[in-house]
């Protein structure tokens, strides 16, 4: 990666980082320090070319919480992408609404939990 596209993401996921909607707020307040099964999360870490919302290194666990946006077909086809490429460099993906997030945390926490206790995903290629 050249030096110009590396500090374009950086200043890109810092602007994440500061302009979290509300859901992500309230996933943050429950995955910030080790809460969860003592696993650390980032928040607005970059895979490849991607941001991903919070990601566990520890456990190659992305999560991340998707806005009404993602539910129209270019997004689809992004998210697809993303998920695939994610898939092929061993991070499993899980995905949640603002709305479950919002309204069903113990249940998206829940999710994240379990998920996280399942042994990491080998990347495409590996064992």
């Amino acid at each position: 990666m050249n030096r110009w596209r590396e500090e374009s993401s950086t200043s890109r996921r810092r602007q994440l980082r500061s302009n979290k909607t509300d859901s992500e707020r309230v996933l943050w307040y429950h995955l910030g320090s080790r809460q969860i099964e003592g696993a650390k999360f980032r928040r607005q870490h970059a895979i490849g070319t991607y941001v991903i919302d919070f990601y566990c290194a520890e456990k190659k666990l992305a999560v991340e919480v998707d806005g009404d946006g993602h539910a129209k077909p270019p997004q689809l086809k992004h998210d697809e992408n993303r998920r695939a490429y994610l898939e092929a460099v061993g991070v499993r993906v899980v995905r949640f609404t603002n709305l479950e997030v919002l309204q069903h945390i113990d249940t998206v926490l829940e999710e994240i939990r379990r998920t996280l206790t399942l042994p990491s995903p080998a990347a495409a290629g590996e064992g």
